[in-house]
């Protein structure tokens, strides 16, 4: 008798686990089928984004081999595809390089505009500041000192890539702003700053010197100058970007 009602008991717990299992399979089934899609979803997104970022390096190159042939027509089509891609790298330098276009036209406010989209679409402070740079230094002798305050402030924080050339830039404003003081006292900070590259340092160092001497006027135009950023030299098949195997390096008149 004992052993009819311990195999009653065995078939009741075998009848309540079967139970059990058809009530959790469709969740089972249904967690492994979102797990598949997930996978399968990252890896479409991934090989899309790898093959965006390649056409839009192998555009972005074509077009600045155009430049380099004479060919701005070609070169500035080839930028304005870039400048709509998704591949934020290159979306980022192909802007700036439109900007420098608009900038030798004498289109201050279109420049600042797509200097902006920039550094927006730019994926790291590594290209987002040198855009920001740029719009600043774009109306430097033209907007109001509160307005490029604005813009070189945030670039001034400490860990930001191009830290030491915004307060020179906001030196130079100061200066237009006719707060030659203020001008005199960064001057010399930066002539003292031990992050600051020597070609700083001796911009810093002469610019302390004319405003002691009164020819200060000259300064502004020759400190914009002086920093005045070229593009960003990217390697044919570097991937832009905070993943990317090589960072593209600025060529900036020795200063950096």
């Amino acid at each position: 008798m004992t052993d009819l009602f311990e195999e009653v008991e065995e078939q009741l717990r075998s009848d309540r686990y079967r139970s059990l299992a058809q009530k959790a399979l469709p969740w089972v089934l249904g967690v492994a089928a979102a797990a598949l899609i997930g996978a399968l979803a990252y890896w479409g997104w991934d090989t899309w984004r790898a093959k965006t970022i390649a056409e839009a390096s192998e555009s972005y190159h074509a077009g600045a081999q155009a430049f380099v042939q004479g060919d701005e027509a070609k070169a500035r089509e080839l930028w304005t595809q870039v400048s709509q891609s998704s591949a934020g790298g290159y979306k980022a330098l192909a802007l700036m390089q439109l900007a420098a276009f608009a900038e030798r036209e004498n289109k201050t406010e279109e420049a600042v505009k797509l200097l902006d989209q920039a550094a927006d679409a730019a994926p790291d402070d590594i290209l987002g500041d040198v855009a920001r740079l740029k719009s600043a230094f774009a109306v430097l002798d033209t907007a109001p000192y509160k307005d490029v305050e604005a813009r070189l402030t945030p670039l001034m924080k400490d860990g930001r890539p191009y830290r030491v050339l915004a307060r020179e830039a906001l030196a130079v404003a100061k200066l237009l702003a006719g707060d030659t003081a203020g001008a005199r006292g960064d001057f010399v900070v930066l002539q003292q700053s031990l992050d600051a590259p020597d070609g700083l340092r001796a911009r810093a160092q002469a610019a302390v010197a004319m405003i002691d001497s009164g020819s200060a006027k000259a300064l502004p135009g020759i400190v914009k100058s002086a920093t005045a950023m070229p593009p960003m030299i990217v390697p044919p098949g570097a991937v832009v970007g905070p993943q990317g195997a090589g960072q593209p390096q600025p060529q900036d008149n020795g200063q950096q």
